[in-house]
């Protein structure tokens, strides 16, 4: 789920227990152009305090409006609809003319939001059902597949972590890796059948596979909310992943090394049974182009292109900047002067060069 949901919770759950009335509003459906998708969710205190969002503003404006005047959502839930009419979108400023319905909940205790938050701090993927016409609420196991539902009568939330990261090997760039991607709201998996690493992996939260690559590709019957992230530098355990990830619906299947290495990566896994659209999946050299060289840069510059990856952003490719040199008798890297075009002397049958 979205931390910026879990962050509701959490402070729904703290005023409960501080002695305040609590409603929680969730988005269920919308029509047009929305701010926030479905399923997010904001907490209103009786005083009028929020956290959370569901629109640019306005519609929490209102909300709050209503608390104060104690007309909003007494002891059962109800459904609220935003922007029906051009008068309403033009209030609440809905771009596009858009419409939002929210269900407001009036939270009874904190018992049952202890009990979800505990599962989700355990990366545990549940759904919660609450029912429209008592207030009661349940929660079962989730599934990957599982999605917010509303049928007008019982509401359906999916809570804990939506998206799947598995990454092979454990060595020390993973291990950044992991702990990037649980901020994102990830549930992290790492696989490495090497005595050497495996010993050392002790990354709270992160269970590791110690099964052979493919086999724990095959297990985790990756679908479109998976990725996964080859990091050994070994062919025997990141190819076999590779192999079986490109063929599966995961969104995002990338490998660590230089472009001329996955060059050759690519004329490998050309042996076996994969499609050339298949093999043109992988992205490799893994992560955009931002000069990262340490691990918590090449972790970042991962993460970034997976969540480019995810929201459909087409990334073009970057120009990494020149190699500084070293001037001779001095350790500090020397870079050539840019000098403004017309003071740049143009080499014979040459074109002015550009700026890069």
């Amino acid at each position: 789920m979205d931390s910026v949901d879990l962050e509701v919770l959490r402070s729904a759950t703290a005023w409960l227990k501080a002695g305040h009335a609590v409603i929680l509003a969730t988005v269920v459906r919308t029509w047009g152009s929305a701010p926030r998708p479905l399923g997010a969710m904001l907490a209103i205190r009786d005083d009028g305090q929020v956290s959370g969002s569901v629109s640019g503003g306005c519609v929490e404006d209102d909300l709050i409006e209503r608390v104060h005047k104690h007309k909003l959502a007494g002891d059962i839930p109800e459904v609220a609809t935003y922007g029906v009419t051009k008068e309403q979108a033009e209030r609440f400023r809905l771009p596009c003319g858009g419409t939002l319905q929210l269900v407001l909940e009036p939270v009874k205790d904190s018992a049952g939001l202890d009990e979800l938050l505990g599962a989700i701090e355990r990366h545990e993927l549940v759904a919660r059902f609450l029912d429209l016409d008592t207030g009661k609420s349940r929660l079962e196991p989730g599934r990957w597949s599982d999605a917010l539902e509303f049928d007008g009568k019982v509401l359906k939330t999916v809570h804990g972590p939506r998206w799947r990261l598995l990454v092979i090997g454990a060595a020390q760039l993973s291990r950044y890796l992991a702990q990037m991607a649980q901020a994102l709201d990830y549930h992290v998996t790492v696989c490495d059948p090497r005595e050497e690493y495996a010993e050392a992996w002790d990354l709270a939260g992160v269970p590791l596979e110690r099964g052979y690559p493919d086999d724990v590709v095959l297990a985790m019957n990756l679908d479109a909310h998976s990725a996964v992230v080859a990091v050994t530098h070994d062919p025997k355990l990141d190819d076999v992943a590779l192999l079986e990830a490109l063929k599966s619906p995961a969104f995002y299947v990338g490998a660590l090394g230089s472009k001329a290495n996955n060059d050759k990566r690519r004329k490998r896994l050309a042996d076996f049974d994969l499609s050339a659209a298949e093999i043109a999946r992988l992205h490799g050299p893994v992560g955009l182009k931002i000069g990262s060289r340490t691990p918590p840069e090449i972790a970042v510059a991962i993460l970034a292109e997976m969540t480019a990856v995810r929201r459909g952003v087409q990334v073009p490719q970057t120009v990494e900047p020149p190699k500084a040199g070293v001037e001779a008798g001095c350790g500090v890297p020397q870079r050539e002067p840019v000098l403004p075009d017309r003071l740049r002397p143009l080499p014979l049958g040459r074109a002015k060069p550009g700026r890069r």
